[in-house]
């Protein structure tokens, strides 16, 4: 069979976008992509954030008998459209969603151009589903899959245990023209793999713990670097949701990295706890070529670390910043700016990032996402059937009601990318410095507002950008 694999393209594209932002590789369709082609099919694998016009050449010169998509909220509306269309061209083609929104909220993909839905870590799940349609049978009941049968929606009941190493290595070959256009900053080309899978932790604004149900799984330390020597990239982003949980895990990676002279560069995501409670691991990891962190601080509020279950104080993350700077390691610090800040408390955040230095700040904005225990009843965008505007839901917009004026909130946050725009001028690559400044001055030159369309790690060039703006809003 003829398996296409789709990554969408948001209405709304915020997150990995951007000239000055990031966009990566569509590495869990890598994974899908693995399993199809070792089921015997012929894969593509189409990246519409790259390709935004291709969709419809794609399938007329494919002509898949099998339609994939996945992704976030914010790609919900988007991957339809993409199903629907894929039905048009080819009504018999099968549609299949998986990810973090399908597996959190799956009823959003019962929708009449949608076969079936996978949930949570869907590799052996779409594998059986693959073998089951190889063989002809439509209609049937796959652990791990949503299926329609005689035209509703049914669960196949859960899959069998995970086994993490039983995963094939993700499949980077399908994507290999676009992978010079994946980039974190000036970490370019830039590959990404997991160490880890699931989170420990219980933050009640995240529902990545409840992707895998709560569970942590670990790759065996020889298959991670087996697959660090496999990648071609110079630069590695772990995506784990939390690698540096175990220190003794991890410090022996840092000894089989280097004993096998793997020659990387890596930016990694890692808890203010989990690095001051081993600041040795992290120098090791920077002498192995750790350049760069990206740090979940969430709030500088104590009342709501409290309300995140982030199980951390200001004090904690005040000493964090400090001690990763004493270990020569880049930070990016991501805030919540909740939608009831008032001018104060963005003031306060401003003198916070200044006053302690932070490398890097990134900002998203509270949003009740699927998976945590948030209701969707304050939701305030919605679609004609009510359920939330996915579109919406790309952490940059305010979903539920804002204490200041609506716009007036929207400006101030927008606002804090230009307050800090000069911190993304500077970088840790003496090459790229150059390069950095031709490009902003080319931007500026091309529209004197692109300092408050500004976005951080995980974000890019606003299309919406508004008119500059000071501190004081």
């Amino acid at each position: 069979m003829r398996v296409l694999l789709v990554y969408p393209n948001a209405k709304k594209e915020i997150i990995g976008w951007g000239d000055m932002g990031a966009i990566a590789e569509p590495i869990a369709l890598e994974y899908i992509a693995a399993v199809a082609r070792d089921c015997g099919h012929e894969v593509r694998l189409l990246d519409l954030r790259l390709h935004v016009d291709d969709l419809d050449q794609t399938l007329l010169d494919f002509e898949p008998d099998i339609v994939g998509v996945t992704g976030y909220s914010m790609h919900v509306l988007r991957a339809l459209e993409i199903c629907a269309r894929a039905k048009e061209l080819f009504p018999s083609c099968v549609t299949v969603a998986g990810g973090h929104h399908a597996t959190l909220e799956p009823i959003d993909f019962f929708e009449p151009q949608m076969d079936y839905v996978v949930v949570r870590e869907g590799t052996q799940p779409f594998r059986n589903l693959l073998n089951a349609l190889s063989s002809g049978r439509r209609e049937m009941s796959i652990p791990g899959v949503w299926g329609r049968i005689d035209g509703e929606f049914s669960f196949g009941g859960e899959a069998p245990a995970f086994d993490i190493d039983a995963i094939p290595m993700p499949d980077r070959s399908l994507c290999i023209q676009d992978r010079s256009e994946y980039y974190i900053d000036w970490m370019k080309p830039i590959a990404l793999m997991r160490t880890t899978v699931g989170c420990p932790y219980r933050c009640s604004f995240c529902s990545l713990w409840r992707i895998m149900d709560g569970k942590y799984y670990k790759r065996e330390i020889e298959r991670v670097v087996d697959e660090m020597e496999q990648i071609p990239e110079r630069y590695i982003f772990l995506v784990d949701d939390e690698p540096f949980v175990n220190s003794r895990r991890m410090g022996l990676m840092a000894d089989l990295i280097e004993s096998r002279g793997v020659d990387k560069e890596f930016f990694s995501y890692c808890r203010i706890d989990s690095m001051l409670k081993d600041l040795d691991l992290m120098k090791r990891w920077r002498d192995i070529g750790l350049r760069r962190l990206l740090i979940g601080v969430e709030t500088i509020f104590d009342h709501e670390l409290a309300d995140y279950n982030k199980r951390q104080q200001r004090a904690q993350i005040v000493q964090g910043i400090a001690a990763a700077k004493d270990a020569g390691l880049k930070l990016f610090c991501n805030f919540i700016v909740h939608p009831n800040y008032t001018h104060a408390q963005f003031d306060e955040l401003i003198s916070f990032i200044r006053d302690n230095g932070v490398d890097y700040p990134s900002f998203t904005i509270w949003t009740p996402i699927p998976g945590t225990n948030n209701s969707f009843d304050q939701v305030i965008e919605r679609q004609a059937n009510g359920r939330p505007n996915w579109d919406y839901f790309d952490l940059q917009h305010p979903v539920i009601e804002t204490r200041l004026p609506r716009e007036e909130f929207q400006h101030r946050y927008d606002g804090l990318y230009q307050v800090f725009a000069a911190n993304y001028l500077r970088s840790d690559s003496p090459l790229a410095v150059q390069d950095y400044k031709q490009r902003w001055e080319q931007m500026v030159k091309e529209d004197p507002n692109i300092l408050t369309a500004m976005l951080a790690l995980g974000g890019g060039v606003r299309r919406d950008a508004k008119k500059p703006v000071s501190s004081n809003g």
